[in-house]
């Protein structure tokens, strides 16, 4: 498609979206009585209107029921969390005996490491990527800490060639096959986060595999955004946040993936608690732990029922539209919001350079762009116009038009704003 840079080219795109009416289906902030347009679903996605619906099912069942909403409510609170096996296996490409909800993100990673991180003799080293988010970093220093290794001698970094934004897949594969047998691990973010690039989770859990390695992801910039084939590509776990693409609200429930290979194993190492127990003995109180067959046997605690309802909301849309339309719509706003910051590039004397790569297959929802020449005032400007965005030093801003919510003609404005902001400074 040949892209213009008008008003009415971006409305006439929103005319033809699908997907347009979801807009309608989720709150945004204002700034200056205006809908902000709003870049950051890659941190925290907006409120579903339904959310407070779900929220307060889950209130007035409480406020009824109490105790008997266990089993008595119409989402019996025994059983909320397999509410989203079967919808949320379809978003990772899962079978849905294989995922479950459960705590928060590092928590999950953390517990997961207990099965799948298990150094012994020469094979203990983890390889990740060079700045993984710092969450990342420090559950995985501290893992090797607790075993007893050097950080600096355990943990082994994927680096970028020098001069260049993104990882390249071959030196991931060849750091992998070098680490060879003394790798226990393979863990890395699947997008990301500072460039929003796309590693090739499939090549990469292949190469782990042969080296006798398992192979986990943190999907906190994936999950929501890009086509997951978690079963196909045989991935050991994973996990990712709900609050990102998946818009269930701040700081909320995890998901995971466990490979149905390592159900039924009694000889796996977890951390186990009474709601990974076999549920239909769960209320005998017995001594001796009988693991779910499923995913669900690395649950500990009772689900958190309050914090899991805004996630089922969303995850509700998410069944209803399905991922191949979304990420249709995806491809389509993000090249139409890279068109326009090229097309700005050339009006101003400013120069942006996009690192995150070009190649659709390579990217999901985020452009990551430098702003040579322009300093932290811009993004200020940005934010006091209602473009809320986010700024990573030292000149990043980080756009992600989530497809559930933003339009065409909010990328085409973007533009304009971001134009009258250089301008103004360079007057």
């Amino acid at each position: 498609m040949q892209f213009e840079n008008t008003r009415e080219f971006a409305r006439q795109l929103d005319k033809d979206d699908k997907l347009s009416k979801y807009r309608e289906e989720f709150i945004f902030p204002k700034v200056n009585g205006k809908d902000v347009i709003y870049f950051v679903g890659n941190s925290l996605g907006l409120q579903p209107k339904s959310a407070q619906k779900y929220v307060d099912e889950v209130m007035k069942d409480w406020a009824e029921l109490a105790v008997e909403g266990h089993f008595y409510a119409e989402k019996s609170w025994w059983d909320y969390h397999e509410r989203f096996s079967e919808k949320l296996a379809k978003v990772v490409g899962a079978k849905s005996t294989e995922v479950t909800v459960m705590n928060t993100l590092t928590v999950n990673l953390h517990l997961l490491m207990v099965s799948f991180y298990r150094p012994s003799g020469k094979r203990y080293k983890i390889i990740c990527e060079e700045k993984a988010f710092p969450s990342d970093q420090y559950m995985i220093s501290s893992q090797v800490r607790f075993h007893g290794y050097d950080p600096k001698d355990a943990i082994v970094e994927i680096k970028k060639r020098d001069g260049e934004n993104n990882f390249r897949t071959e030196d991931v594969l060849d750091k992998i096959r070098e680490v060879g047998e003394e790798c226990a691990l393979v863990l890395i973010g699947g997008v990301n986060y500072y460039t929003g690039q796309v590693f090739d989770m499939e090549t990469i859990t292949k190469v782990g595999h042969e080296v006798g390695a398992f192979v986990g992801w943190d999907l906190a910039h994936a999950a929501g955004n890009i086509e997951l084939k978690l079963s196909e590509w045989n991935v050991d776990f994973a996990a990712w946040c709900s609050y990102k693409y998946m818009n269930s609200g701040p700081g909320n429930a995890s998901g995971c993936f466990i490979n149905e290979k390592y159900h039924n194993k009694k000889d796996i190492p977890r951390f186990e608690g009474w709601w990974g127990h076999n549920k239909e003995r769960r209320f005998l109180m017995e001594p001796e732990f009988q693991p779910e067959p499923t995913a669900d046997a690395w649950q500990i605690s009772n689900a958190p029922i309050l914090a899991m309802a805004p996630y089922l909301a969303s995850l509700e849309m998410f069944d209803e539209v399905g991922m191949p339309a979304l990420i249709e719509k995806r491809n389509k706003i993000v090249a139409y919001l890279e068109f326009v910051l090229h097309e700005i590039d050339k009006e101003v004397d400013s120069t942006f350079e996009i690192i995150t790569p070009a190649e659709q297959e390579n990217r999901g929802t985020q452009l990551s762009v430098f702003l040579h020449g322009e300093g932290k005032e811009l993004f200020r400007y940005l934010m006091d116009e209602g473009v809320i965005t986010d700024w990573r030093e030292p000149n990043v801003i980080r756009l992600a038009p989530a497809p559930f919510y933003c339009s065409y003609e909010d990328m085409f404005e973007f533009g304009q704003i971001l134009k009258k902001g250089i301008l103004s400074k360079q007057d």
